[in-house]
C-alpha cells in the first residue's frame, strides 16, 4: 500500500489570529501546534516564525529571526521526530545581504528547506543546502517555475533529489485547477517526488485528492486554508491534519509515518 506524507504548514505570513483565534504566533504556539499535528498525522512541519510581541510576519532583526527559528526547533524535536522544513523567505528582511540573509535559517541544519525557483538566489540557495545537508524543496508557482527548476537540475545546479511544491491558487501564481495541477505533474522526471498545496477553500480537498491520484504528497494547514468547509473555521492546525488523513484512507492509501517519510524523501533518521 502506497505511503502518502502529508505536510502542514501551520502559520505561514498571512493568517492572523484576527481571522481565526487559533493562529499560531509566540515559538510556544507554533511549536505544540506543530506537535498536535504530528500526533494527528502530519509527517512534516513547514515553518515561518512571528514577531512574538505583534505577531508580525516582518521579524526584521536577523538575530531575532534565527533565535525564534531556533526554539520552534528545539521544543519540536524535544516532543516528535517529524521533519521539519523551514522557510526562506524574506519578509521584513532588509540590506545589502538580503539574500544571505534569507539562508541563513539553513545553517540550523533542518530536514529541509523551502528554496523558491528565482534566477536570483537559487544558486546561493542550492550551495547553503547542500553545505549544510538540507534537502531542498522547490517552490512552485506556475508551470514555467516547474520547468526552470528541471532545468537547475539538469545543469547541476539543484541535485536530483530535490522535492517539488506546486502551490496552485496563490497571488502570484496559477489558478486552483486541475488543468493547472496536470500542467505541472507533465513537466516532472518519472520518479520525481513532489506536493500539492492549494491556497483554495473550495477547491483545496478535490486537488490534494487529485494529487494524490497522480502520485504526489500532500499539505495542508492554515498557511494555505483555514477552513473546513465554506463558512466553518478550523479549530486547529491539527483539525485539518485529521482531515487529510481521512482523505489518504479514503482514497485506499496509508499515511506515512515520520520515519518512513525520511526513507521516502532520502532523509536521515
Amino acid at each position: 500500500m502506497r505511503k502518502v506524507i502529508i505536510a502542514v504548514g501551520v502559520i505561514g505570513t498571512r493568517p492572523t489570529k484576527e481571522m481565526n483565534p487559533a493562529v499560531p504566533y509566540t515559538p510556544i504556539e507554533i511549536a505544540e501546534a506543530a506537535v498536535d499535528c504530528c500526533r494527528a498525522g502530519a509527517a512534516s512541519v513547514h515553518l515561518h516564525v512571528r514577531d512574538p510581541k505583534t505577531g508580525s510576519p516582518e521579524v526584521k532583526s536577523p538575530g531575532l529571526r534565527m533565535e525564534l527559528f531556533r526554539e520552534v526547533m528545539d521544543r519540536i524535536r524535544q516532543k516528535c521526530e517529524m521533519i521539519i522544513n523551514l522557510s526562506t523567505g524574506g519578509a521584513g528582511l532588509t540590506g545589502p545581504d538580503i539574500d544571505e540573509q534569507r539562508f541563513q535559517a539553513v545553517t540550523l541544519r533542518p530536514d529541509i528547506g523551502s528554496l523558491h525557483v528565482n534566477p536570483e538566489w537559487i544558486e546561493l540557495g542550492a550551495t547553503r543546502m547542500r553545505e549544510y545537508g538540507v534537502k531542498p524543496e522547490l517552490e512552485t508557482f506556475t508551470v514555467e517555475d516547474v520547468k526552470r527548476a528541471v532545468e537547475f537540475q539538469q545543469k547541476g545546479i539543484l541535485d536530483k533529489n530535490a522535492t517539488f511544491q506546486f502551490n496552485l491558487g496563490t497571488p502570484k501564481g496559477v489558478g486552483a485547477t486541475p488543468e493547472n495541477l496536470l500542467l505541472m505533474r507533465k513537466e516532472l522526471s518519472e520518479g520525481a517526488i513532489w506536493s500539492t498545496m492549494v491556497m483554495d477553500r473550495v477547491q483545496q480537498i478535490p486537488l490534494i485528492a487529485m494529487g494524490m491520484v497522480l502520485g504526489g504528497q500532500v499539505r495542508v494547514g492554515f498557511e494555505d486554508n483555514m477552513y473546513l468547509k465554506e463558512g466553518v473555521l478550523a479549530k486547529s492546525n491539527a483539525q485539518l491534519v485529521e482531515g487529510a488523513v481521512n482523505l489518504v484512507r479514503q482514497l485506499g492509501y496509508d499515511v506515512a509515518t515520520p520515519g518512513e517519510a525520511r526513507d521516502i524523501l532520502g532523509l536521515k533518521r
